[in-house]
């Protein structure tokens, strides 16, 4: 087997990834991670590597140019769905249509001045140059921007240095030996395409596993958050207090139950629209105002739990406190007739516990002492008399 049995292998398989990604995009809607660039890009090499089969030897012509062009832009399409991958927008094909042009314009320059050694001397530099900036953009990933995927991170980087150190040994020999260094029945083409094969190989299921432990991590965070207004849900309430108290440090904690005062009659006068605009900021004003590690959860409709962790009754009553001069305070444009809205809450507050299991209790002790402020007025902290 020599090296171009293996470039006709890798095309195959550079080309068949390229419809797997394309398809996984096409299931994905509006968010596609990236897929439909990382399927961009396994067409562009795919295709560059069958124009270096049917081009021949290494040379000068039409098909050659674009052969490197392709080439070139196929990291730049990965590194792309990249950026794309970790939630950053980012356009597509103004930066590959720009490199693709830039590119083939260097090319010419450095063909007619300095020969077709040189032009195959760029690819091999300028590629050496880019996954070296990939190897990087990696190694830097592991303690900013994906720190919860160092592994993977780390895997990454070396594979793409490994590709980075081929590139520039190509470099160096195109140099020295000049184009017989292209040979494909050469040991260092073999050594250079059985690698490419093997990352071939190996990246795209990995990056399709990434793909599926972020529609993974999504799906967790569904299942414990509300879609409204971003807090957590009654089972994300159960596992975050649970959590807390399997910890030996963990202190007593106090429920407070929130109630948006008069919220139907907000929803008849001004809408469902403007109604889901005060329970957003409802639920902001009172993330805002709990404590660091304090638990808060939309209950349902308008009501709203706050469990204030490691503290006493005067904390507890002190936080309520807080939170209701916030509601207060804030307010909600979109109104009819076109005036800020205004809402204030009413808050219960339970006796302390000590265990999750205690949730269902002290959440009727909240809910008593909440609708004793409610027919007390409203706008109002009332707390649980002691038993």
């Amino acid at each position: 087997m020599n090296a171009t049995i293996i470039l006709g292998m890798l095309c195959v398989h550079l080309l068949c990834f390229c419809v797997m990604f394309l398809l996984i995009s096409t299931r994905l809607n509006g968010r596609k991670m990236g897929t439909d660039v990382f399927a961009a890009g396994h067409l562009l090499l795919g295709l560059a590597y069958c124009l270096q089969l049917l081009g021949g030897a290494p040379g000068w012509g039409v098909m050659s140019v674009v052969n490197h062009t392709l080439t070139l832009c196929a990291p730049v399409a990965y590194v792309l769905g990249a950026i794309r991958f970790f939630d950053r927008p980012v356009p597509v094909w103004t930066p590959l249509l720009t490199a693709a042009g830039l590119y083939t314009v260097a090319q010419l320059l450095v063909q007619a001045t300095l020969g077709t050694e040189a032009r195959h001397a760029l690819l091999a530099g300028s590629c050496a140059v880019l996954f070296l900036g990939m190897t990087v953009a990696l190694l830097h990933g592991m303690r900013t921007f994906a720190r919860d995927l160092r592994v993977e991170m780390a895997l990454f980087s070396v594979l793409i240095g490994g590709i980075c150190v081929l590139n520039a040994a190509k470099f160096v020999m195109i140099l020295t030996k000049g184009l017989p260094a292209l040979d494909m029945n050469s040991g260092f083409q073999m050594v250079f395409y059985l690698y490419m094969s093997f990352l071939g190989t190996v990246l795209p299921p990995a990056a399709v596993w990434l793909v599926l432990s972020r529609l993974v991590d999504q799906l967790r965070v569904l299942a414990v958050k509300d879609p409204l207004t971003g807090l957590l849900n009654r089972r994300g309430l159960v596992e975050g207090l649970a959590a807390h108290f399997r910890s030996r440090m963990a202190g007593a904690a106090y429920l407070l139950m929130v109630d948006i005062d008069h919220f139907k009659q907000i929803n008849d006068a001004h809408g469902h629209q403007v109604g889901d605009a005060v329970l957003c900021r409802v639920a902001q004003t009172l993330k805002h105002t709990a404590r660091q590690g304090d638990l808060v959860c939309r209950l349902g409709g308008e009501e709203f739990v706050v469990i204030a962790l490691n503290t006493d009754h005067g904390g507890a009553v002190r936080l309520a406190e807080r939170m209701r001069e916030a509601a207060a305070s804030s307010r909600v444009s979109g109104g009819h007739p076109p005036e800020p809205v205004r809402c204030t809450v009413t808050i219960g507050i339970s006796l302390d516990f000590t265990g999750a299991e205690a949730l269902d209790e002290v959440m009727q002790q909240a809910d008593t002492a909440l609708y004793r402020g409610k027919a007390a007025g409203r706008d109002r902290v009332e707390w649980a008399p002691a038993a």
